[in-house]
């Protein structure tokens, strides 16, 4: 860990961790959080007036997600020594999701301004370049964190932010591999962040070590490379090209469901019919109900039927992660009744 750098103790704003018992967290999760604002009406940022605080990021979503699925959880990220750094904290940790945090006193802590220009479209602009996370090394991994979970999950968000965050992402995967941890990765592709050809590079170099994967088939065709263009639209090519010993490969369809393959089978759910808000989020909510119902000992299709269950009802909400599904939510949705709109 460099000097300009530290963790939180627990006497300064305090203790980076929450208690989840002697057990400690099932997944770790590493990545970069940001700070949110979003607009909460229709509307160009040129003219609203106000906007609301929030936090985004697919590693601390996937981890809100699991915790509220039953799992216990870690995320590990750098923030910096600034209020909002403070809020992305506090806000994980009021999550019962255990943080390690390193705060950074050179560095601001990233940020993503989103909108709605119109009812039927959402921008999203980051202001992320120099951030806290961005210098993410593998110091900032905390020892023994990783060899006592059961699921490392990493993005390939991080994988792009920069060279020290690719190799935080490496040496996350060599520490699991080596204490025979199951590596979960969601492709998770940023055009902003870099290219397709530059994230498959990346990827590649831990591909191998990967127990499940997910992507929706646009990005899982990122490391298929030998697959024409036209395969983006036949899930069932791109499952079988990412095939490989043990390794689950589960394609995110959206309002269509999802697919995995998993033991050579390939298995197949159909997505949910609901009224949608707002789908960011919704692939972080998916991957949370997938590893939390295998995690749960369930099987590969109602894996993929929780985890259609979660994605659908994180798109009711306005927000990256306040709308992740506790299991209770889940038992209408899972079981084809009408809930009351009304809770009385």
């Amino acid at each position: 860990m460099s000097d300009s750098a530290a963790v939180v103790p627990t006497a300064a704003h305090g203790s980076t961790t929450a208690a989840l018992g002697a057990a400690g967290p099932r997944v770790v999760s590493v990545g970069e959080t940001m700070a949110l604002m979003r607009t909460s009406t229709i509307g160009s940022l040129a003219h609203l007036p106000t906007v609301d605080i929030s936090l985004g990021g697919a590693e601390s979503n996937l981890a809100i997600g699991l915790r509220r699925l039953g799992v216990p959880s870690a995320w590990v990220s750098r923030v910096g020594d600034d209020p909002l750094g403070t809020r992305v904290a506090r806000e994980i940790r009021a999550e019962g999701v255990e943080a390690h945090c390193t705060v950074d006193p050179e560095r601001p802590t990233g940020l993503m301004i989103k909108s709605r220009p119109s009812a039927a479209t959402t921008r999203v602009d980051y202001y992320r370049a120099g951030s806290a996370a961005s210098a993410l090394t593998p110091d900032d991994l905390p020892a023994g964190l990783i060899e006592q979970a059961e699921i490392l999950h990493l993005s390939g968000i991080t994988a792009l932010i920069s060279d020290s965050a690719h190799a935080t992402n490496v040496a996350a995967v060599q520490r699991a591999v080596a204490a025979g941890v199951q590596v979960s990765l969601d492709v998770n592709y940023r055009s902003r962040l870099g290219s397709r050809e530059r994230l498959g590079e990346l990827l590649g170099e831990i591909l191998g070590h990967v127990d499940v994967l997910f992507g929706g088939p646009e990005e899982l065709s990122i490391l298929t490379p030998g697959i024409a263009e036209s395969s983006d639209s036949d899930p069932h090519a791109l499952l079988r090209a990412l095939e490989a010993d043990g390794r689950q490969v589960v394609v995110k369809l959206g309002a269509d469901g999802g697919a995995a393959l998993a033991g050579g089978t390939i298995h197949e759910a159909p997505g949910h019919r609901v009224d949608v808000v707002d789908t960011v989020g919704a692939g972080d909510a998916f991957v949370a109900g997938y590893l939390s119902a295998q995690l749960d000992g369930l099987d590969v299709p109602a894996r993929l039927a929780r985890a259609n269950a979660c994605g659908a009802l994180a798109c009711t909400t306005p927000s990256d992660w306040e709308g992740a599904p506790r299991l209770r939510d889940l038992d209408a949705l899972l079981s084809g009744g009408a809930a009351d709109p009304v809770s009385r």
